[in-house]
């Protein structure tokens, strides 16, 4: 039997090695993306074919045995460093985009909230004014009735520095009781113009 050297031992632990990180390297590949996992698989089936040297070759030639395992291994950890910063970068953009994208529904919800706020607060608004048009104009009628039925022919005293505190809904009543045509879309102005002749 042969004595086995130093050199057949450290070559038979390089191939050892190098088959171990192969085969680590395929569990690795399953978890990659298709092009990542295939570049990698290719470098893993190399270390693997460097790991299947013959015991022939490895008594011949233990230092060559060697140095194409330990080649082989340093070729499979830089394809499965290499293919693991890809998967972090990967992973990393996705984070960001999933990020982006939740701030993007977040801010469009609160624009959305924004609008339905103001939308919301028009139409009380619009519903306030429809409501009070309809208040006054019927208080406004009742009591400027009986003045113009009392006095058809003399104006009210003072009626510049009277009509100009009036709202324009209040001057349209006044026209109105006078008889007056024409004057819906008229301003404030115009109207304390037509009641003032």
């Amino acid at each position: 039997m042969a004595k086995t050297t130093k050199t057949t031992k450290a070559a038979g632990a390089a191939l050892d090695a190098a088959a171990a990180a192969a085969k680590d390297a395929k569990r690795l590949s399953k978890t990659l993306p298709k092009q990542h996992a295939k570049k990698l698989r290719s470098v893993a089936d190399e270390a693997r074919d460097a790991a299947q040297a013959s015991k022939k070759t490895v008594a011949r030639q233990p230092r060559k045995v060697e140095k194409e395992a330990l080649a082989a291994i340093a070729r499979l950890d830089k394809a499965v460093d290499k293919a693991e910063a890809k998967l972090a970068a990967a992973r990393k953009s996705a984070a960001k985009k999933r990020a982006s994208d939740a701030k993007k529904v977040a801010k469009k919800e609160k624009d959305d909230a924004k609008k339905a706020k103001a939308s919301a607060a028009k139409q009380a608004e619009s519903a306030t004014v429809a409501e009070a048009d309809e208040a006054v104009e019927p208080g406004l009628e009742k009591t400027a009735a009986p003045e113009s039925a009392a006095n058809p022919a003399q104006p009210a005293p003072a009626e510049s520095e009277d009509l100009s505190t009036l709202t324009v809904l209040q001057l349209r009543a006044r026209a109105r009781d006078a008889g007056r045509a024409g004057f819906s879309r008229y301003t404030k102005a115009q109207l304390i113009a037509l009641l003032s002749s």
